[in-house]
C-alpha cells in the first residue's frame, strides 16, 4: 500500500524542480531566436600551425553531438554565424627533471567567439577571453613530444567547445 505523504512529497518536489527552471545545460535554446547555425573556420592569430583546423571541427562535432538539425553546411542557410579567433596558444613547463630537462608541459589557450545575426549582422552573443589547459608528457623524441602536445590541444579543444556550446544555450 502507498504512503499517501510519500507520493505528496515527491509531486511536490518534482513540482518545485519544474518552477524553478532546471534543466540539463545546453538545453536551452540559442539567443534572438535563431535556429540554424553555421560555424566560420575559427581564425588563427598565433604562430601554432594547425590549431584553427582542429578548433573548429571540435566545435562542429559539438555543436553535431548535441543539436545536430541546428547546424547548416552554408552560411546562406543559417540565421547567425559563429566567428572567432584564437588569440594565443602558449605552453610552459610545469615539471622537470633535474634542472634542465622539461617533464611535464601544459598547453594554454585562448579564444574569442561571437554569434552574429544574419540579417544586419548585429552580435547577438560574444564570449571573449575563453580559455583552458591542458597538461602532456615531454618524450626524449621530439615527434613523440609534438604528437603529445597536439592531443593535449584536442582534449582542451573539446572541454572549449562543450562550455561554449552550453554558454551559448544557456537561457539564464
Amino acid at each position: 500500500m502507498k504512503n499517501p505523504a510519500i507520493v505528496g512529497l515527491l509531486v511536490l518536489v518534482f513540482g518545485m524542480a519544474i518552477a524553478c527552471g532546471y534543466r540539463f545545460a545546453g538545453s536551452g535554446s540559442f539567443p534572438g531566436d535563431v535556429e540554424y547555425v553555421f560555424i566560420e573556420v575559427i581564425e588563427n592569430r598565433t604562430s601554432k600551425i594547425g590549431v584553427e583546423r582542429i578548433v573548429t571541427n571540435q566545435l562542429i562535432f559539438e555543436f553535431s553531438r548535441q543539436r545536430e538539425s541546428s547546424l547548416v553546411s552554408k552560411p546562406d542557410e543559417a540565421d547567425a554565424v559563429i566567428k572567432g579567433s584564437i588569440n594565443s596558444v602558449r605552453t610552459q613547463t610545469i615539471s622537470r627533471l633535474g634542472t634542465e630537462v622539461a617533464n611535464e608541459r601544459e598547453v594554454v589557450m585562448t579564444v574569442d567567439l561571437r554569434l552574429i545575426k544574419k540579417d544586419g549582422g548585429t552580435i547577438i552573443w560574444a564570449a571573449n577571453g575563453l580559455s583552458d589547459r591542458e597538461a602532456y608528457n615531454v618524450d626524449s623524441d621530439k615527434i613523440q613530444t609534438d604528437r603529445n602536445e597536439e592531443a593535449a590541444i584536442r582534449r582542451l579543444s573539446e572541454r572549449l567547445s562543450e562550455r561554449i556550446f552550453n554558454r551559448l544555450t544557456d537561457d539564464f
